[in-house]
């Protein structure tokens, strides 16, 4: 199914299933409801729970950012002691011991990357490592044109909890699947806290725990090219949703949006898609398709998405149509 996205909201009911960018607001059903917000890993996180008990709320909400923290400096490639940057300074000279935690988020990656023929490749950072989006910086072609070959997840040696550069000029970048990991353990931790309502949320990834009250979140996609508006919203429960949108990290050059979400064939922002939102259990798997639907467009990524069991999505493509998974159709629409 498909629609034009017009004007400044755009509003869908969709049976029970739904999306993700900015949260909208809902008033709380009463005091016991706490929240925060703080800048980690890059972006804004907000954690939102249903607690009777405030001392042991903000015990365990010091929990989730305390675990937001510890993901950030294992795993950023801006820290210089993280393992990711160990592995960029290292790999492509010998074979580098990481954690247990690493190498596993590096497994599903490289699995991720196969299933999507490539469109999602954490070794895009070998030319992406060359873009600044606040100074408006980007590589010229001649150097796109040497770093390039570099980008390939199949040069990605894993053994043994190792890891190893087949080729010269690689480096990885998690930052297409580590905030989803994040917000994974998270809601982890806070059901060992005994939470059984809240949400988290990292930038354009969020999980929901439960309900709120016995109501459903209402989540909303941003409108694309409207930072004042949201251009789909929709009730969500227990479940995980991402959103990949070329309005996160970009500058203008000339008639051309540079953004964060690079194509790995082409090492240039990828340009089928205005935003691509997944929804489905886990975080750590609708952050990193979000990026890959958004690589692919509409028409290759819904493809992808229908094989899939328990995943759905909605693409909007660089036209402004809305495209929609067989999962949020109205049974009406399909016959």
């Amino acid at each position: 199914m498909q629609t034009r996205l017009t004007g400044s909201r755009y509003h869908v009911l969709l049976r029970s299933l739904v999306l993700l960018f900015a949260v909208i607001a809902v008033p709380d059903a009463s005091a016991d409801w706490f929240k925060r917000t703080l800048d980690v890993m890059g972006t804004r996180v907000q954690v939102e729970l249903w607690q009777q008990d405030e001392v042991k709320a903000q015990a365990c909400i010091d929990k989730v950012f305390a675990e937001m923290h510890r993901i950030d400096a294992l795993m950023s490639p801006y820290k210089p002691d993280s393992e990711v940057s160990l592995i960029n300074a290292g790999a492509g000279s010998k074979a580098i011991a990481v954690s247990e935690e690493v190498y596993d988020l590096l497994q599903r990656s490289v699995a991720i990357s196969a299933m999507s023929g490539g469109a999602f490749d954490i070794t895009f950072s070998s030319v992406g490592y060359y873009y600044d989006y606040r100074q408006k910086l980007q590589p010229d072609e001649e150097l796109i044109r040497q770093k390039l070959d570099a980008i390939n997840y199949k040069n990605l040696q894993l053994k043994d909890r190792t890891v190893h550069f087949a080729r010269a000029g690689m480096r990885i970048d998690l930052g297409g699947i580590a905030k989803g990991h994040a917000v994974d353990n998270a809601i982890e931790i806070l059901k060992q806290c005994d939470v059984q309502q809240a949400l988290v949320s990292a930038g354009g990834d969020s999980r929901i725990l439960g309900d709120r009250q016995g109501r459903p979140w209402m989540i909303g996609i941003r409108h694309p090219r409207d930072s004042a508006a949201v251009a789909l919203s929709m009730p969500l429960t227990d479940s995980a949703m991402s959103t990949s949108g070329d309005y996160e990290r970009f500058f203008i050059a000339g008639d051309e949006r540079i953004h964060h979400i690079i194509n790995p064939k082409t090492g240039r922002s990828a340009d089928r898609s205005w935003s691509a939102t997944v929804i489905g259990p886990r975080a750590t798997v609708t952050d990193a398709l979000s990026t890959t639907l958004f690589v692919l467009g509409a028409d290759r990524g819904l493809e992808l998405i229908e094989t899939l069991d328990g995943i759905d999505a909605i693409i909007i493509d660089a036209s402004g149509v809305v495209h929609y998974s067989s999962g949020l159709m109205d049974p009406a629409e399909k016959n």
